[in-house]
């Protein structure tokens, strides 16, 4: 059993069952590169603030990067005695370069080094999430290009409502994800913050130089309070909530997509790729993929919810219940990344059914706001249009046809301003094109969002690569 760190108090070793049930290392070993990053900047800190000798700072870098590199290569043994990833990686330090890999804890606590470690990996993981986030937005913004004649019913209530263009129903996601993208770059102005040098909670009696360390990790501030450094969650938190907003939105394209590709809808064929049969009924094709991603999204609900109970009567400053906030944490990390690079290579697959999207569009007197609107322009109030529009639709029910069938004969005796430029508000193309009001499904304004998506996502381009 390998002596502990902080053995010295103790006189009785930690029972078995007890490092098992509070190791952490099976899951926080993924923090390694982080925590020697961390480890490396405040060594070269604590020398050249001449807290330890510069030739013992210099040989305890070239030990962690020797440590990196043999964990890189996997021949570094990670047991559940060894606790957590932290104190591995400093036991394998001093195993290398005895009593001076113990000065690399200098001022420092595994409280604030845990913190630090956090705030790199999750540096790391919003910027990965911004980017795979693009390429989605990417393919919703080339598939509305790609079909912009395409016209479909929208739907309130699950009922047809109103005619608008695919590519306007694509476009609406491509907002919902770029709300998505905002959340993730605010939470990462409250994730690049440095909590190294608040030791366990009181700050460090050492003349240590935290604005030097902020500056060699790329960190713009430094926390203001140590109690709250070491304490504080709320970025974590803010992450899952933005991912479980993102998870919403997918998991709404994922349920159209699922009923979208039914026999009802047969809007939509889903790429084979992206779906599987079944054991039993040899005719099925699935959409297994956004079932997944529709199911997944109650991962990260829970996940949240974990962090947001696990926090939230924990008094100030570290507990140790702070250990359980990885897992969850991980978890929607590794489901948000592999729904995101999945939904980006799905959508281009997909097939749109033009020709049944355009019967549907005029299903279900979609057009019968139109006919209002030309009552309205005729001098009738708009009430009193929506009146004779409805009792125009129930004529139609009860005879068994669209408001385009209707005569002129048949719509002047409803009211007597109807005239032959009616027809013109009853025609599919016509009508979508007129809803020109900004954000409209107009095919002139389609056009300009595109075009201002395309603009927006080369400005992202350029600021994740910077």
């Amino acid at each position: 059993m390998a002596e502990k760190l902080w053995q010295g108090r103790f006189e009785q070793p930690t029972d078995k069952q007890v490092e098992e049930y509070t190791a952490s290392i099976h899951f926080d070993s993924r923090l390694y590169r982080y925590d020697i990053e961390g480890s490396i900047a405040h060594c070269r800190m604590l020398g050249e603030c001449n807290i330890i000798p510069h030739e013992d700072a210099s040989l305890i870098v070239e030990a962690l990067g020797q440590i990196l590199r043999e964990i890189e290569r996997g021949q570094l043994d990670l047991s559940s005695s060894q606790e957590d990833i932290h104190m591995a990686i400093e036991q394998k330090l001093t195993q290398k370069i005895g009593d001076v890999g113990g000065k690399l804890h200098t001022a420092r606590s595994r409280n604030d080094q845990i913190c630090l470690d956090m705030r790199l990996y999750m540096r790391d993981v919003i910027l990965q999430c911004r980017s795979l986030l693009l390429d989605v937005q990417k393919s919703f913004v080339d598939v509305a290009e790609q079909n912009l004649g395409v016209t479909m019913p929208g739907y309130t209530h699950m009922q047809h409502a109103q005619p608008v263009l695919l590519s306007h129903h694509m476009m609406a996601y491509y907002e919902m994800f770029h709300r998505d993208d905002e959340r993730l770059q605010d939470c990462y102005k409250r994730t690049n913050v440095l909590p190294l040098g608040s030791a366990a909670l009181a700050g460090t009696t050492f003349p240590i130089d935290m604005e030097w360390t902020a500056r060699y990790l790329k960190f713009p501030r430094v926390v203001s309070n140590s109690m709250d450094a070491v304490s504080d969650r709320d970025y974590l938190i803010e992450f899952n909530a933005a991912a479980a907003i993102l998870m919403m939105h997918i998991s709404r394209l994922a349920e159209e997509l699922i009923l979208w590709s039914t026999t009802e809808f047969a809007f939509i064929e889903i790429s084979d790729a992206f779906c599987t049969g079944s054991s039993i009924m040899p005719q099925k094709k699935n959409p297994d993929v956004p079932e997944l991603m529709r199911g997944k999204t109650a991962r990260v609900y829970g996940n949240l919810m974990a962090l947001l109970t696990l926090t939230k009567a924990l008094p100030l400053a570290y507990n140790r219940d702070l250990q359980e906030d990885k897992e969850p944490v991980f978890d929607t990390v590794d489901t948000v990344m592999s729904t995101l690079r999945l939904l980006a290579k799905l959508l281009p697959e997909i097939r749109f059914n033009a020709e049944r999207m355009a019967k549907m569009a005029k299903e279900g007197f979609t057009l019968a706001t139109d006919l209002a609107d030309y009552l309205v322009r005729k001098g009738i109030p708009f009430r009193k249009a929506h009146h004779i529009v409805g009792q125009i639709v129930q004529h139609c029910i009860h005879d068994g046809k669209e408001l385009e069938e209707c005569s002129l004969e048949e719509l002047k005796g409803f009211h007597k301003v109807f005239d032959s430029d009616v027809y013109p508000f009853l025609e599919m193309a016509a009508v979508v094109d007129r809803r020109t009001s900004l954000g409209g499904t107009a095919s002139s304004r389609v056009r300009e969002a595109i075009t201002r998506a395309r603009a927006e996502i080369e400005t992202k381009e350029r600021t994740l690569k910077s």
